[in-house]
C-alpha cells in the first residue's frame, strides 16, 4: 500500500480555524488521534451553519456521518491553532464526502487529512432524504474548480 502524502492548503476550498484545548492533549504529549475527527466534524458543520444550510435544532434534515477515516503526518498539541481545509470529493442524491486536512499554526502541509462522508437524514425518521437545492449550492461551491 502506498502511503498517502500530505496535501497543501491550497488543495482546499473552504477554511475553519479551530483553537485546541488543554484536554485534547493525551498523556504522550499531543492531541489523541480520536480529537482529529471531532475537529473535521466541528469543521463541517461549522461551515455548513455558518453557510445557513444547517440549523441544529430546527432544520427538517440533518446529516449523520456514516464513515470517516484518517492519515497523519505530524503531531498537534494545545496550544496549536488548526486550520481545517475542507473540499467536496463527492456530492450524490443523499450523502457527501469530504476531504479534510488540519493546518497546525501557519503550515503549508496538512499535519493531518481524512475523509468524511455524511448521509442526509430526516431528523425524526433518521431515513435517508435527498440534498435540498439550498444545501446542494453550498456542496457544490465547495468542489474544487467550482
Amino acid at each position: 500500500m502506498t502511503r498517502p502524502v500530505p496535501n497543501s492548503r491550497s488543495d482546499y476550498v473552504v477554511f475553519q480555524t479551530i483553537t485546541t484545548r488543554w484536554f485534547d492533549n493525551d498523556i504522550y504529549g499531543h492531541m489523541n488521534n480520536a480529537v482529529h475527527y471531532q475537529l473535521f466534524d466541528t469543521a463541517v458543520n461549522g461551515h455548513l451553519m455558518s453557510a445557513g444550510v444547517l440549523d441544529l435544532k430546527s432544520s427538517p434534515s440533518v446529516f449523520l456521518v456514516v464513515q470517516n477515516s484518517c492519515d497523519y503526518f505530524g503531531e498537534l498539541a494545545f496550544p496549536d491553532l488548526i486550520t481545517a481545509g475542507v473540499r467536496v470529493a463527492h456530492l450524490g442524491k443523499s450523502s457527501v464526502t469530504y476531504d479534510i486536512g488540519l493546518f497546525r499554526n501557519d503550515a503549508v502541509e496538512a499535519a493531518a487529512q481524512g475523509q468524511f462522508v455524511h448521509v442526509n437524514v430526516d431528523r425524526e425518521t433518521r431515513q435517508s432524504v435527498p440534498i435540498g437545492d439550498a444545501a446542494r449550492q453550498v456542496l457544490s461551491a465547495m468542489r474544487m474548480g467550482a
